[in-house]
Order: structure tokens, then C-alpha cells, then sequence
């Protein structure tokens, strides 16, 4: 399972609201989409012309090194975000690396009723714009 289609929704939705491109931001990171996750929200971006660019990572990849661990996706997204994001991107703001940022945690809404009907799991993202 992927998320990267909530990520996009949240994120693309959040840039048209303000008026922003990408390009704006000095850090754009999302949960742990993971190296599948991060390509397919790359690819849906690249759909509507948009590049993520440079400034944008995934913070499930910054943890797991996927040349010595077969990591592709399935870590929890808002651990990962809380990770990053309490350690390297919480340094790169207070050192004045990054003056606006994008955080986006990504995860399913898990609930029993959904999984005794055999329903999907619907993946759901939470976005936060940081300004300095």
C-alpha cells in the first residue's frame, strides 16, 4: 500500500489554496512513502508539469539506507515525519537553513469495522506549513 496518492491530493491542494508552487519552499517532506511511494508522488506531480525539485524529501528514505536494507516502503509514515523532523529538519530551521517548510505525515485510517466488511483501508494525509 502506498499513500502517495494522499500526499498528492493534500499537497497539491495545499499549494493551489496558497497561491504556491514547490519551488516556494525551502523543504517539502513527507512521511514514509517510502523509494516506491517517493517515485509514484513524483510521477503525479510531473503529470500536472510540477517538479518536487531538490527541496523535497521523504523522510522514511532519509532513515533507512536502501542500498544495505531491503527497504521499499512500510514504515509508519508519522514516525518517520516525528524522527526527521524532530531531529534534521528542526536543526536545519533553528541553524537557518530552511525558512519555510512543508511537513506532510502520511497513514491509513485503521478501523475494525472497515476490515470485518472487507473494505479498503483508506490512506489519509496531514499537511503543516512552517514559517520562520
Amino acid at each position: 500500500m502506498t499513500f502517495s496518492p494522499a500526499a498528492y491530493e493534500t499537497l497539491s491542494t495545499h499549494f493551489k489554496n496558497m497561491g504556491t508552487k514547490p519551488r516556494d519552499y525551502d523543504l517539502i517532506a513527507t512521511g514514509d512513502l517510502g523509494e516506491v511511494g517517493r517515485k509514484i508522488l513524483i510521477e503525479l506531480f510531473s503529470r500536472d508539469g510540477v517538479a518536487l525539485g531538490d527541496n523535497y524529501i521523504d523522510c522514511g528514505c532519509e532513515i533507512f539506507d536502501t542500498k544495505r536494507q531491503d527497504m521499499h516502503s512500510g514504515a509508519s509514515g508519522c514516525a518517520c515525519l516525528a524522527t526527521v523532523f524532530s531531529s534534521y529538519i528542526m536543526n536545519g530551521l533553528e541553524n537557518g537553513k530552511w525558512k519555510r517548510i512543508i511537513i506532510a505525515g502520511t497513514g491509513s485510517l485503521q478501523s475494525p469495522l472497515t476490515v470485518q466488511q472487507k473494505e479498503t483501508i483508506p490512506g489519509v494525509c496531514h499537511a503543516v506549513e512552517i514559517g520562520v
